[in-house]
């Protein structure tokens, strides 16, 4: 769907003349992982210097992903949720409705992007994100991600293949955190999670306005000029 999609944009930009922009921002709702996470890998693995940078934002049904350096023994009790191996880096973490997913698919050669710069970026658009809602964040040595008084609100990880980057960052906003006690998560025994609803009201509609918040802080950090949506 998404490659379809993809290639729909192409031609429809080269046949009406129009330059493609910077960025395409993909806004797709609730998804299945694996359909998702191959169409990124596949974009990766064949890249094209006149494609734009795309970020994803979306949701996903109840999944554990385990990163390539992940060890068996963090995931505790899946129970029904699927466990899907990945190529990102770090351990296992879990994704689900209510959780705020962008996937990151830029050609970091072009922008001149090191992996420690983009995950600084990423970081900082994320606190930034969260200052909107007068919700203090912080980073915390050797440990990627996102931290509210030393629980966990955001996981990263990525990828860098061909120059391109894939994968990115969940964000909790207003989900069930109940499937984070079935593993460690990122690898850290009895690690706490939190969320961006255990902090603001009303919470209807919190995953759309956050959306919203994260997107204009991450074009901000990665000095985006121009997107198409």
């Amino acid at each position: 769907m998404l490659l379809t999609d993809y290639k729909w944009f192409a031609a429809t930009a080269a046949e009406s003349d129009k330059v493609l922009p910077d960025l395409i921002v993909r806004r797709l709702g609730l998804q299945d992982y694996e359909p998702i996470f191959q169409s990124m890998r596949y974009l990766a693995e064949n890249p094209k210097p006149d494609r734009p940078d795309e970020i994803w934002l979306l949701s996903h049904k109840p999944v554990f992903t385990q990163g390539q350096a992940g060890k068996a023994e963090h995931v505790l009790n899946p129970g029904d949720i699927p466990v899907v191996q990945v190529d990102r880096g770090g351990q296992v973490t879990y994704h689900g409705p209510g959780q705020l997913v962008a996937y990151l698919l830029i050609d970091v050669r072009r922008r001149k992007l090191g992996v420690r710069n983009l995950v600084d970026a990423i970081e900082r658009a994320v606190i930034n994100a969260l200052a909107e809602y007068e919700v203090k964040a912080a980073t915390r040595p050797g440990a990627p991600g996102v931290y509210v008084n030393d629980a966990k609100i955001a996981a990263l990880g990525l990828r860098i293949k061909n120059g391109w980057s894939y994968h990115g960052l969940s964000l909790n906003v207003n989900m069930d955190l109940a499937p984070f006690s079935m593993i460690n998560p990122c690898g850290f025994e009895k690690l706490a999670v939190t969320q961006i609803a255990d902090f603001v009201e009303p919470k209807e509609l919190l995953l759309q306005q956050t959306s919203k918040v994260l997107i204009d802080k991450l074009l901000l950090e990665l000095g985006y000029a121009s997107y198409y949506s």
